[in-house]
């Protein structure tokens, strides 16, 4: 079976999702499904109905949350050093060079990629490039847009 890389924040948030939806989540579903079988007629009882289809997408979460997490090749990224060089876990400061704009990325495994949070995929353009890079390093990214250029300003261990 193959491993999937995924940070220690992010098996974090895993396992607080996973526990949320075991010991709250579920115990609230199997109550609302009781009190909607006590109405009677299950049939046309729109309150059974709909907890039924609440419960079978926690337990397809849980599911999922249980098998990303026995195939997870949890990654400290603090454990290994300062090397100055942009690896997976890295949390990394760069600078557009077009726009002048500086920006914020810390690279991810794909399940806990979120591009809103500054939280890149591993195998998305910008983190491909990124990979390797030290600080004051330039980064050309082939974005679909065209090609974007960048400077590596920080990179952090976070």
């Amino acid at each position: 079976m193959n491993t999937v890389p995924i940070t220690l924040r992010g098996v974090e948030k895993l396992r607080e999702e996973l526990q949320q939806l075991k010991f709250d989540e579920r115990p609230r579903i199997i109550k609302a499904i009781a009190e909607a079988r006590a109405h009677g007629d299950l049939k046309e009882n729109a309150e059974y109905h709909a907890a039924k289809d609440e419960q079978g997408f926690v337990e397809a979460r849980i599911r999922n949350i249980e098998g990303q997490l026995s195939n997870a090749e949890i990654i400290d990224v603090t454990s290994f050093g300062t090397t100055g060089r942009v690896i997976f876990g890295a949390t990394v400061d760069i600078l557009d060079e077009d726009g002048g704009s500086e920006v914020t990325y810390t690279i991810v495994g794909e399940d806990e990629a979120d591009i809103r949070s500054g939280l890149v995929s591993i195998s998305s353009p910008i983190a491909r490039a990124l990979i390797g890079k030290e600080v004051g390093d330039l980064v050309v990214v082939k974005a679909p847009a065209g090609d974007k250029n960048y400077e590596v300003v920080e990179v952090k261990y976070i």
